[in-house]
């Protein structure tokens, strides 16, 4: 049986700096209290485009890692611009459907074309990093403000049947006719997609399948994992844990997540401050799906798309999005209601 130090390779490579991520978003959360977000949903339009931006130079002269060119270098530190583009997305998005519902159809169907342009346009230049995991965000993030919304239900349930017969109709296609969705889409893009659709052939997927079914009841070993796993640090972290803790380290972990997930709800369900409201909701719905979505890619239920573990996998840009999130939700008790 391989056994892969960790000490060596995580500890001294990760631990350190994670460490000091997690210092940082505790005091944005902390003095959350003393600053007034009101101001990031006004000027919301304007964070939505320096995202864009962000993204455009990240693609221009960003640092590829791991295949994808996700990372801008600012010298002493580099940030994940896709992760910065899911904070003012989701404020730009619940400031836009916290305003009143527009009284004509004409208008409605504008606001919905206005909504598709505003989600396609970082999904494009995210895809192109690429990162299938932010645009899932990105998706979750619409589908749950849509829902939300003042909007009739109808455009919701109109968009999300167009969504299931789109995929149908790519699985039909992809089944029956890989020659005409190659001539589509171009080489490079449908084997991406493959590589998802057939993820359980990959190694990934058979060292994280074997790391968990060969995991203790308990064990507690800092210097050695069971088994080596590819990106264990980071999308593949659940799958580490029980190497390392046994498989109550698995439980205490989801434990963890279903106190947090159950806290977070209660506190959402008292915000009255609509475009707060909307946006947190938002999050709730996005972290719950991440969880889950991370869990399953680990145990083999659902395919690797680059989804990481929220406030457990390895990543400073994800973590202090997260905890900004986080600042911004559990501020709106000391914040004046805002009028738009």
């Amino acid at each position: 049986m391989y056994h892969a130090t960790f000490v060596s390779t995580l500890y001294k490579t990760f631990f350190n700096k994670q460490i000091i991520w997690i210092i940082i978003g505790l005091l944005l959360f902390i003095i959350s209290h003393f600053i007034n977000y009101n101001k990031l949903f006004k000027y919301s339009f304007y964070l939505y485009i320096s995202g864009i931006i962000l993204l455009v130079l990240t693609l221009l002269f960003g640092s590829c890692i791991n295949g994808s060119k996700a990372w801008l270098d600012l010298k002493f530190f580099s940030i994940e611009t896709s992760e910065y583009m899911k904070l003012v997305y989701t404020l730009y998005l619940a400031n836009l459907l916290s305003k009143k519902r527009p009284t004509k159809l004409k208008n409605e169907l504008l606001l919905l074309l206005k909504i598709f342009i505003i989600f396609l346009i970082p999904s494009i230049l995210i895809f192109k990093e690429p990162d299938t995991g932010a645009i899932i965000f990105l998706f979750i993030i619409t589908m749950v403000l849509l829902y939300n919304s003042k909007l009739s239900k109808k455009y919701f349930i109109s968009i999300l049947f167009i969504i299931i017969l789109s995929f149908l109709l790519f699985i039909y296609f992809y089944i029956n006719y890989q020659d005409k969705l190659i001539d589509i889409l171009g080489t490079s893009i449908f084997y991406r997609i493959d590589r998802i659709i057939n993820f359980k052939n990959g190694m990934q997927y058979e060292r994280a399948h074997i790391a968990l079914g060969s995991a203790p009841i308990y064990r507690f070993n800092l210097d050695k994992a069971l088994i080596y796993i590819p990106e264990s640090a980071t999308d593949f972290i659940f799958s580490l844990i029980p190497n390392v803790f046994g498989i109550i380290g698995s439980y205490f972990i989801l434990f963890i997540y279903f106190i947090l997930l159950l806290t977070l709800y209660n506190y959402i369900s008292q915000i009255n401050i609509r475009p707060y409201r909307l946006f947190s909701y938002a999050f709730f719905s996005a972290l719950t799906f991440n969880i889950l979505i991370n869990i399953s890619m680990n145990i083999g239920l659902f395919p690797i798309i680059g989804i990481p573990l929220p406030f457990l996998s390895y990543g400073g840009s994800s973590m202090i999005t997260n905890f900004l999130f986080l600042s911004i939700i559990f501020s709106k008790k000391k914040k004046p209601k805002l009028h738009l």
